[in-house]
């Protein structure tokens, strides 16, 4: 499967909302822990897609889509940190791939990217989080990050259930 990646604008942003709203939906309907919870829907997910517009367009933000055939089938944020003591480092947020098109290293390729970004704008530290022993665990532990804690029910899942949170650092440059 080849996705091209592609950096939204500011200008493309409303537009890719919709496609956006449907793959959060769906892969928090397929149990991703993605900070919301039971019931969310098509259009919860549409209105936090466009609370994140203004951070996009002063910068705050960066979004990355992945599309293949035209469909948008992952996404993964670049969040810069707005503290003067920490403009280094940025958090990797919202990685996801929609459950039919696992498998074939969008997740990889769409995490590549985000740090080839940070890393051109001059960030030294990326940090995220992720459930811990899911399939995305592995998947940043495979990638070169290093784990430095575990938080025990941390967050809760789509169903309700407190879940561990892993917490990841990686160094650039």
């Amino acid at each position: 499967m080849t996705a091209r990646i592609a950096r939204l604008t500011a200008r493309d942003f409303a537009g890719a909302v919709p496609a956006l709203a449907d793959l959060f939906a769906e892969v928090v309907a397929d149990g991703a822990s993605l900070g919301f919870v039971d019931p969310f829907g098509r259009d919860a997910a549409a209105a936090w897609w466009s609370e994140q517009g203004a951070a996009l367009v002063d910068g705050r933000l960066t979004v990355w889509t992945a599309e293949v055939g035209g469909h948008v089938v992952g996404t993964i944020s670049l969040a810069r940190n707005p503290k003067p003591n920490g403009r280094h480092r940025a958090e990797i947020v919202k990685l996801m791939v929609r459950p039919d098109a696992r498998g074939h290293g969008l997740a990889r390729a769409l995490l590549a990217e985000a740090e080839r970004a940070a890393a051109l704008e001059g960030f030294r530290l990326l940090l995220l989080d992720t459930e811990a022993d899911s399939p995305a665990e592995h998947l940043y532990l495979s990638a070169g990050w290093t784990r430095y804690g575990i938080v025990p029910a941390y967050a809760a899942d789509p169903a309700g259930a407190l879940k561990d949170c892993a917490f990841f650092y990686r160094t650039l440059g």
